[in-house]
């Protein structure tokens, strides 16, 4: 078995079967020429993955969550956007009717929208020059927090006052990709490096000491319901990927499941559930049983959509919003 190391001082405590870690040869067996060839094109392919020349035109689709015979139903799906190009990154307001999304405009700069899925109203919620990804609230209510990536290629984590107003810059010395809040003081991210290796950073805002948690995570970061818990994505090898726990108060991680393969976005639901897409249907993984991953039933007919990418629950966890290929 292969020693851990811990990056600064992170506990890895894992009872995963440790060869499902090894299904795949590691990435230290590509040939001298394949790794120059990576190091030259990364920071390329890292640009692209911000900008509009690098985005997919998508849409966001919501469906209404319900159970039956303790396993999660989906009905009635909704496309709330209905534009043409990039619509991506919802994220529910916590007690309002609201979604928050990212929306290319016709000039091709991403602004922050808002759905209200009572009235079926869609509000521009920002209008810049910059682009801005990623929306989410920030602790104490007031604020959207987002990515906003500036002319000269930085990725700064802002915020948006929720009632209008300029914005304020929250970090700017790192290349910030996504976030999410632990608390009022702290936060998780995860930072674009600028080789082939990307890091998770548990970042405090105030005394800005900037710790490295895990290299090679997903986009998928989340506070574990009912817990003091975060989730990520640890991609180990190629496409054999897992759902990791991090324990800001104790600094240990543990591993929790497998993904669905090749598939980096989940969302967790208030009872410990999991979901997730391979891509065409929808699946749930609940963290309490050892039945593995298992398909959500879809009661009305499914349009034809494709490409299912990331996932957003509400806090009531009564409406599902999804990421589908345009």
């Amino acid at each position: 078995m292969p020693k851990r190391i811990p990056i600064n001082g992170i506990v890895e405590r894992n009872n995963y079967p440790i060869e499902t870690l090894y299904a795949n040869p590691p990435d230290f067996f590509l040939s001298f020429d394949t790794k120059i060839i990576m190091k030259k094109i990364f920071p390329f392919l890292l640009l692209l993955q911000f900008t509009g020349y690098g985005q997919v035109a998508s849409e966001i689709y919501m469906f209404n969550l319900g159970w039956k015979n303790n396993e999660p139903v989906l009905s009635s799906p909704v496309n709330i956007t209905n534009h043409k190009g990039y619509d991506n990154q919802p994220f529910f307001h916590p007690s309002k009717p609201l979604i928050y999304y990212s929306s290319f405009n016709d000039s091709g700069r991403s602004d922050i929208n808002y759905y209200n899925y009572l009235t079926k109203q869609t509000v521009q919620f920002t209008n810049t020059l910059e682009r801005e990804y990623s929306p989410t609230l920030t602790p104490d209510g007031k604020f959207i927090s987002c990515i906003i990536q500036r002319e000269q290629g930085a990725q700064d984590l802002g915020k948006y006052p929720v009632k209008g107003g300029k914005p304020e810059t929250i970090i700017q010395t790192l290349k910030v990709g996504y976030h999410v809040w632990i608390d009022d003081q702290h936060l998780l991210l995860f930072v674009l490096g600028d080789s082939n290796q990307n890091y998770l950073h548990y970042f405090n805002l105030i005394t800005k000491e900037d710790k490295v948690i895990a290299d090679n995570p997903g986009r998928s970061l989340h506070k574990i319901p009912g817990s003091n818990s975060f989730s990520f994505i640890k991609k180990v090898y190629k496409e054999e990927w897992l759902i990791k726990k991090f324990t800001p108060s104790t600094n240990e991680l543990s591993t929790i499941t497998r993904t669905l393969t090749g598939r980096e976005d989940i969302t967790w639901l208030t009872n410990g559930i999991i979901i997730s897409s391979d891509g065409i249907g929808l699946f749930y993984f609940d963290t309490k049983s050892n039945n593995g991953w298992q398909p959500i039933v879809i009661e009305n007919k499914l349009p034809a959509i494709k490409g299912i990418s990331r996932l957003t629950v509400n806090s009531t966890n009564t409406k599902l919003a999804v990421v589908v290929s345009e």
